[in-house]
């Protein structure tokens, strides 16, 4: 990976910041788009130190608010620099209400925010092929329904927000599925994966006592890591693309989660972030 561009989101944390950390390790210049440079900076320094490598950096990404994602993008892009690999890490759980666009929050956060930066930065990717587009899905997402395009305009309607969370995962595989379809021919490939259930932030917003119990059944981060740096940089996937991995394995997906579903999601989603994507859609 030395001298690759890698940009992760959501990195200054859980599997995101392992996923950084190991990347740097391999050689690569990463990326950490994160919501808070407060939080995010004292874990670019420790990656800098653990790795000697000083081409590790941060820049700035909320995924709550559309018109943030578009900045972000715009300001990547203003660098001129490539984009070897995209890893779509940052993701919420467990939360309530909605994105500052009236989008329900895990859909919002962890699909459509997702959505549109990756189709604002696809220009520079495919420019960088051999390309890769990692998105951080979940098992979750075989549990889920059908997504109701109704519902997700707005606030959480559980009180857990897992139903909301496994539909978000639903959304993430569909949307990778689409996308490989759409970036045929072009070099870049897509993924989808499992990281593992994660003792990671990602569950903060659990009340207490329940996030106590849950992480003792959980795995670590450094293990949930394992999965997305595979599909980022082994030989072995390099000729896969639109598939859905756990434990560095190929894996079925949900039934649900067909190619018509996945195409009625990428026009849904186009339309919801179109004032922000412009022309730019894959």
């Amino acid at each position: 990976m030395k001298g690759k561009v890698c940009l992760v989101t959501g990195a200054n944390t859980g599997i995101g910041r392992v996923t950084a950390l190991e990347l740097a390790r391999m050689g690569a210049r990463v990326v950490l788009m994160c919501r808070s440079e407060e939080k995010a900076a004292p874990v670019v320094e420790a990656i800098r130190r653990e790795t000697n490598n000083d081409a590790v950096s941060f820049h700035a990404l909320d995924l709550s608010s559309l018109a943030k994602v578009k900045a972000s993008a715009e300001a990547y892009l203003a660098t001129g620099d490539p984009i070897d690999v995209l890893i779509n890490n940052a993701g919420v759980a467990g939360y309530q209400g909605t994105t500052d666009d009236g989008f329900e929050v895990h859909f919002g956060v962890n699909h459509l925010g997702p959505f549109l930066l990756t189709n604002l930065l696809l220009d520079r990717v495919k420019s960088s092929a051999p390309a890769r587009i990692v998105n951080v899905a979940s098992q979750a997402h075989q549990r889920a329904t059908p997504i109701d395009y109704d519902a997700i305009q707005k606030k959480t309607k559980t009180v857990t927000g897992f139903p909301e969370y496994q539909v978000s995962k639903l959304a993430n595989v569909l949307f990778s599925m689409e996308l490989a379809k759409r970036l045929e021919g072009t070099g870049v490939n897509t993924y989808a994966l499992h990281p593992g259930v994660v003792a990671s932030d990602v569950w903060r917003k659990v009340p207490g006592p329940f996030r106590w119990v849950m992480k003792k059944f959980m795995i670590t981060n450094e293990e949930g890591a394992k999965t997305s740096l595979y599909c980022a940089t082994s030989d072995a996937v390099a000729g896969e693309s639109g598939l859905y991995y756990d434990e560095c394995k190929t894996k079925r997906v949900n039934a649900i989660a067909t190619d018509a579903a996945a195409k009625e999601l990428w026009a849904k989603s186009e339309a919801f972030v179109g004032e922000y994507l412009g022309a730019k859609a894959a």
